[in-house]
């Protein structure tokens, strides 16, 4: 059996940042090589967390999971409504126009929607 999750995260909060991405390391290890595909989504105000100084936190972590084959991805709204420049989005996280849309298409395909 393959899994799919998107695990949302829309505030900018260390505590349910770290937890989200302690959520999908845990889902890799229980599923022990049986396939998934898994996406940490952000928008609103919890695209910070994968942007500037708030990314350089988690990085480590981060790196290991996209090495993992986890998605990241922060909506582009957001990046504009909160002045975050997409350079300063960490390297491997695709940017995507909106990011309820996302969430919504990733639902519609299937993916179980996973809040932190």
């Amino acid at each position: 059996m393959a899994y799919k999750a998107v695990f949302h995260i829309d505030l900018k909060d260390d505590h349910l940042f770290k937890l989200g991405l302690g959520n999908i390391a845990n889902t890799l290890a229980a599923i022990d090589g049986t396939g998934g595909d898994f996406i940490l989504l952000a928008n609103g105000p919890g695209v910070a967390m994968l942007a500037g100084e708030k990314v350089k936190e988690n990085l480590e972590q981060i790196k290991t999971l996209l090495t993992a084959g986890v998605r990241f991805q922060v909506c582009n709204n957001a990046l504009q409504k909160f002045n975050i420049n997409a350079a300063d989005v960490a390297e491997g996280v695709e940017i995507i126009p909106a990011g309820i849309i996302g969430l919504i298409d990733l639902q519609n395909d299937g993916f179980a929607y996973i809040k932190p």
